[in-house]
């Protein structure tokens, strides 16, 4: 009888184990099925279809005629099917895993890569001037593009946080660090192209509530620069005064006093300070021009210290911040204009400035810094309408274009495809945009909206630097077109941007346990 009863007991056990492992594995299918039903099939078809383009044109970039070994491993275009393939792969594997260990292990992960950076520095191989390669027998990676994830799993970890506020400086200053330092590790390998993809991240903190101020700076920081520099050596309709100098000021001031209406609601006051200003102005032209010829800039410098001393002596008398803000920024933006021939001159690489000068026209070195891009744009405008046909080019067949299956790969698209093909490559790009914005948006918690937004922001300066490089718009910076350029560290590191994102989207309205 004891024996019957210990056995009935098992099996009443078994029966409730059996039935709970059958809960649980319907659970982990239900969930693995929900998560299948929950991925965006959209962005995924782009995905492969841009890879697949992208084959296309390292294909016909690296194809030399008569050869027949196209598919083999010894051929770039060959090596670049592993790269696909070894993609996919990684893809579906980042698909497969917990959508919650993105977010425990940010930090984690973002640490490892700060360690790898900060060691490639100290890297004996160098490639092409940058030691931004691990050299590993027949295997090359950039820590520089996987850096990218990691900056934006961080950065999204650190702002999804409850007491994350964009308006407190501390937590603003703790954000930009994370994006800053591995920007400082990746100059110091040498490699300036990938450590500027970093400022895409200022888009994302511009949806999170920074400050427009912030970035309308940024811009006229650039506008500073350009005009500046370009026009420095014209002079002002036959007086001693330095074009570049002289339209720099005037955009300083009336900037300063367009944020007085903006942010002080003092129409009055905007008034009084315009009339003062372009009367000054116009009146030491005219004195210049017909009476004694001088340098009217004199006679900008002393306008912008008197609006400086204004804008301080409100702020003292009102205690309204935005003055003294204001204030600051005609402080750093002349002290920028003038500090910017010397890191023209004196910081930055001599091939860097050959670049900047070609782009804004300065030099014009067809043989040398120029070389790259007026053969991009002959190969582009070579292909017209419709393209001169797969294979067919004859700039990209012929190796005029340097780095035409990397930096330059888009101009193979154009001679081979046309503007046809182009646009229609620049739309793929575009629909991916739009629906990673999509997917931002209708994420439930900041985690997966600030890394949303993060790689849409990456792929977004990645098209828009590159082609805007191949076209001539841009200077010569040196960063993969996304799905297009050969290597596998690139494509590796945009799969990992995108999938990541695509898991944490699938898992949007799982309820947890």
């Amino acid at each position: 009888v004891d024996y019957l009863i210990v056995l009935r007991r098992w099996l009443q056990t078994s029966n409730n184990v059996e039935l709970h492992m059958g809960q649980v594995t319907g659970r982990k299918k239900e969930k693995s099925t929900s998560i299948l039903r929950s991925l965006d099939w959209w962005t995924i078809a782009i995905y492969i279809a841009l890879l697949a383009f992208g084959w296309l044109s390292v294909c016909g970039a690296s194809y030399t005629y008569g050869s027949t070994e196209i598919l083999s491993l010894s051929s770039r275009s060959g090596m670049q099917i592993v790269w696909i393939g070894t993609s996919i792969c990684l893809g579906f594997v980042l698909l497969m895993m917990d959508d919650r260990f993105y977010d425990t292990f940010a930090y984690v992960i973002y640490g490892l890569l700060l360690l790898l950076l900060f060691a490639t520095i100290f890297n004996p191989h160098e490639i092409k001037g940058s030691r931004s390669w691990i050299v590993m027998g027949p295997l090359r990676l950039q820590p520089a593009e996987f850096a990218k994830f990691a900056t934006a799993l961080a950065v999204a970890k650190f702002m999804g946080r409850y007491t994350f506020n964009m308006h407190k400086w501390k937590d603003f200053a703790i954000a930009i660090a994370i994006v800053v330092l591995p920007m400082i590790f990746i100059i110091g390998q040498k490699e300036t192209g990938s450590a500027l993809v970093y400022f895409s991240f200022f888009l994302m903190f511009y949806r999170e509530g920074m400050p427009g101020s912030v970035l309308f700076t940024g811009v006229a920081m650039v506008v500073y620069f350009v005009v500046g520099i370009k026009y420095e050596a014209v002079m002002l309709s036959e007086t001693p005064t330095s074009v570049g100098k002289f339209i720099v000021l005037l955009l300083v001031q009336l900037s300063s006093i367009g944020m007085i209406h903006v942010y002080c609601k003092e129409k009055q006051m905007v008034r009084q300070l315009l009339a003062l200003t372009i009367g000054t102005t116009v009146l030491a032209f005219l004195f210049a021009k017909f009476v004694i010829p001088f340098n009217i800039v004199i006679v900008q410098i002393i306008l912008s210290v008197l609006l400086i001393l204004y804008f301080i002596y409100n702020w003292l008398h009102t205690r309204i911040h935005n003055y003294l803000y204001i204030a600051l920024f005609s402080i750093g933006s002349i002290a920028f204009f003038y500090s910017a021939d010397y890191v023209l001159n004196n910081v930055m690489e001599p091939h860097q400035r050959v670049r900047i000068n070609v782009l804004l026209g300065l030099d014009e070195d067809l043989s040398g810094a120029g070389y790259n891009v007026h053969q991009s744009e002959i190969a582009i405008g070579s292909g017209g309408l419709k393209g001169k046909g797969f294979l067919n080019g004859t700039q990209t067949k012929l190796k005029f274009v340097p780095e035409q299956d990397t930096d330059f790969i888009f101009c193979t698209v154009g001679e081979e495809e046309g503007f046809l093909g182009s646009a229609g490559v620049l739309l793929l790009f575009l629909a991916l945009i739009l629906r990673l914005i999509h997917l931002a948006e209708r994420q439930t918690f900041k985690f997966g909206r600030i890394y949303g937004y993060c790689i849409l922001s990456i792929f977004l300066f990645h098209v828009f630097i590159n082609v805007g490089m191949v076209l001539g718009l841009l200077p010569v910076i040196g960063i993969p077109l996304p799905f297009f350029s050969y290597g596998g560290s690139s494509l590796w590191g945009f799969t990992l941007l995108l999938f990541i994102f695509l898991r944490i989207d699938a898992s949007r309205n799982l309820v947890r346990s």
